[in-house]
């Protein structure tokens, strides 16, 4: 038996990670559900203004702090009754999805404030992306608005925002943030009003011009609201409504949940390759549904490298040491694997070899590609699914890499005989990949192969036979 040797790539599990011992089903729910954005963007289309009986906050506590808030803000934070019924009404029935969005904001907001710093922008305007998408980088209004800023398609070509079948920048923090940021100074130059500013990114300048003339020339908010469309008048009571509840969330004894990570704790590094979300994972040991949360502007989970354009990668700090340290095994071990891709398709759409698999509790995407040894891509392909929301009960089609292991007739494998062979005792932090690695001429797949396995799945302890 050889002695294990150190792993050069310093691999680790995911239980390694403090942030992220424990992986929250929840935030895979925040990332790509969008029943929050969708609860929010009723809630601005049909506000009522009707008073709301909340004795924790009264009118006085309410007059004073606004009044704190305009002063240390270019907005026009005045109080009127109207604001106020919305403010109460989101203290008393948004309290959960609120706590969410806080915590959320950990992450994004850090982003949102250094690219508004460079326009010039006044950093309470990141409040903005909660009521335009509640933090949802995919996004959808039902008019085809996408991302975290609610861009249309051609308008986000306008401001260079890449939209092909694999990259959607809208939905990238920092680039559809630079795109708003554009958008919105050149709105403020038109109005000289940073309410207008706000009225406008939402139904249009023109909109806006119409509800000053049909006013008699006003050019305060409040004073045009009654002719503007329905959306647009409640889009600036919501945004400040929940300025209002950010800035005092302590005196509102919020809780914020936190997401798996800071801004400050990931970095991003160029990519020189094509290569698949679930190829970094397998060779980082990020999982795969962190992966997808830093990086939401790849469609398919594969960055694609397009000659003059730049793609990056953001990726836990721990883990960029580990990538870039070994970016040539990791590009080859990539193109390896679509190189084999390319070849078995066909079979893999044979009919003898589908499997329809029963969606149960607690189950996603990553967890049912590791099962069956294929991309969560390819499910996301087999299936015609643009999301990865998953319903118990769902029914899907699924090619596994290795049919016979995955049909439902169980048969009693065979024990691997290593008799004359090389034997390697798996540790912690290993993965087949990393196994791999240590043996010249030895790929993932002999190891699959040669120890009966169909998925990555390692134990600590077991004993892999790594020659033929």
């Amino acid at each position: 038996m050889i002695p294990a040797e150190v792993d050069s790539l310093g691999v680790k599990n995911l239980e390694d990670l403090p942030e992220a011992a424990e992986l929250d089903q929840k935030w895979l729910d925040e990332l790509y559900s969008n029943s929050l954005f969708d609860t929010i963007y009723k809630s601005v289309t049909e506000l009522t203004y009707e008073p709301v009986d909340y004795p924790e906050l009264t009118t006085d506590t309410l007059k004073a702090r606004l009044k704190r808030l305009n002063a240390r803000t270019p907005f026009n934070v005045e109080y009127n009754p109207s604001l106020e019924s919305v403010i109460k009404r989101y203290l008393k029935h948004r309290r959960k999805s609120m706590e969410r969005l806080m915590g959320l904001s950990h992450f994004y907001f850090p982003m949102f404030e250094q690219e508004f710093d460079n326009y010039n922008i006044p950093l309470e305007m990141k409040y903005l992306s909660i009521v335009e998408s509640a933090l949802k980088p995919r996004a959808r209004s039902r008019v085809g608005a996408s991302g975290l800023w609610q861009f249309m398609f051609t308008t986000g070509k306008e401001y260079e925002l890449d939209v092909s079948s694999y990259v959607d920048e809208r939905s990238d923090p920092i680039e559809s943030t630079t795109a708003a940021a554009q958008y919105l100074s050149r709105l403020y130059k038109i109005f000289g009003d940073w309410d207008l500013a706000l009225a406008a990114y939402n139904s249009g300048p023109g909109n806006v011009n119409k509800a000053i003339r049909r006013s008699g020339g006003y050019q305060n908010y409040w004073n045009i609201r009654p002719h503007l469309p329905r959306e647009t008048a409640g889009y600036v009571p919501a945004f400040l409504a929940t300025m209002y509840i950010f800035e005092y969330a302590k005196e509102h004894g919020f809780k914020p949940e936190r997401p798996p990570f800071q801004h400050i704790q990931t970095d991003t590094v160029h990519v020189k390759q094509m290569i698949t979300l679930d190829q970094v994972a397998e060779t980082t040991g990020v999982n795969i549904e962190e992966l997808q949360f830093l990086n939401p502007s790849y469609k398919l989970d594969i960055i694609p490298k397009v000659e003059g354009k730049t793609y990056v990668l953001r990726l836990p700090r721990e883990a960029v040491g580990v990538f870039t340290s070994n970016e040539e095994k990791i590009y080859a071990f990539a193109k390896a694997e679509f190189d084999k891709r390319e070849k078995p398709l066909p079979q893999l759409f044979n009919t003898d070899t589908r499997v329809r698999y029963r969606v149960r509790s607690g189950d996603y995407l990553g967890k049912i590609a590791r099962k069956y040894g294929v991309r969560v891509s390819q499910i996301k392909r087999w299936n015609g699914l643009r999301s990865n929301n998953l319903r118990i009960g769902q029914r899907l089609t699924i090619y596994p890499r290795n049919p016979v292991a995955s049909t439902k007739s169980k048969t009693t494998k065979k024990p691997v005989s290593a008799k004359g062979k090389q034997i390697y005792k798996v540790r912690s932090g290993d993965s087949l990949w990393s196994i791999a690695q240590k043996f010249s001429g030895v790929s993932v797949q002999n190891l699959k192969d040669w120890n009966d396995i169909s998925g990555n799945k390692l134990k600590t302890g077991m004993t892999l036979v790594v020659s033929e």
